[in-house]
């Protein structure tokens, strides 16, 4: 009973004294001076997007920078409504410079028609044959004038005579062929097609490599052997591991047909004898990249 007062107690004296730091805390945030008002966002200055207009190559040509116009620039330029672009710079020599085109000049009407933006001055300008005149209506300091613009053409830069260019040596690295292999679940070989080096060193145009021949199947008991090249299944040409696969299974209609091979660079026909049951063998198909 003792202890338990005593727990009580000192429990009591540590929330009275976490009460009074919390109070006196309290306190001493009141008589801090009130934080500063947070400063004004700075305006942000409008974006200017600029437009040359000059050809590439040949064309009409004024030679100035242009930039949109939006009300607030508008108002700086001195203008009563917002339309027209406005001339950034004037190229040395070029006819707006001939014409007396400054930049801060804003152009608000060419060729009698009212310029809505840059896109459109643009495409005036360059629908405008060079050599022609083009009269430029626009306001200087708010206040409004007509200039005339002999529109020219960009020459084009020719190369110098001693320009010399010399193609560097490009090596194309060797791409695999991609040979497909096809196990024949009828007559039960695995085959290959030919490539033109291979059809070569086996003495044949086109047929089928045999890449092996598995065991107590017809080929084997017809005496196919890894190596030999199938040229003809029952008199009909094959070319591929998916005609090889196409002629067997036509010719396994019959009891018997015939199979001519090239073996050791010499023709050989072999019988083979459909059997009962091939056709629940299993049929595998791979594809393989075999660099020439």
């Amino acid at each position: 009973m003792q202890a338990y007062v005593i727990k009580n107690a000192l429990l009591g004296m540590a929330l009275f004294a976490a009460t009074a730091a919390m109070a006196v805390a309290q306190d001493q945030d009141s008589l801090q001076p009130p934080a500063a008002p947070l400063a004004p966002l700075a305006p942000v200055a409008p974006q200017v997007r600029e437009l040359s207009v000059a050809p590439f190559i040949g064309g009409t040509y004024l030679g100035v920078s242009l930039a949109e116009i939006d009300a607030n620039r508008a108002k700086e330029l001195k203008l009563k409504e917002a339309y027209g672009v406005e001339i950034t710079r004037v190229e040395e020599g070029s006819p707006a410079e001939k014409a007396g085109v400054k930049p801060g000049d804003v152009v608000l009407e060419y060729n009698g028609q009212r310029v809505e933006g840059m896109e459109q001055f643009g495409r005036m300008v360059r629908e405008t044959p060079p050599g022609r005149e083009a009269k430029l209506t626009i306001s200087r300091d708010g206040a409004p004038e007509t200039l005339t613009a002999m529109l020219g053409s960009r020459k084009v830069r020719g190369l110098p005579e001693n320009f010399h260019f010399e193609m560097p040596e490009i090596r194309i690295p060797d791409i695999p062929q991609i040979y497909t292999t096809l196990r024949t679940a009828r007559l039960g070989v695995e085959a290959e097609s030919l490539g033109s080096q291979l059809g070569e060193y086996f003495g044949v145009k086109e047929g089928v490599l045999v890449r092996s021949v598995r065991e107590n199947t017809a080929a084997q008991k017809a005496g196919i052997k890894a190596g030999d090249v199938i040229t003809k299944v029952d008199g009909m040409a094959v070319t591929s591991p998916s005609e090889l696969s196409g002629a067997v299974r036509t010719a396994s209609a019959k009891k018997t047909y015939t199979v001519d091979l090239m073996r050791e660079r010499k023709p050989l026909i072999v019988s083979v004898t459909v059997e009962d049951g091939s056709d629940r063998s299993p049929r595998g198909r791979a594809v393989r990249n075999v660099a020439n």
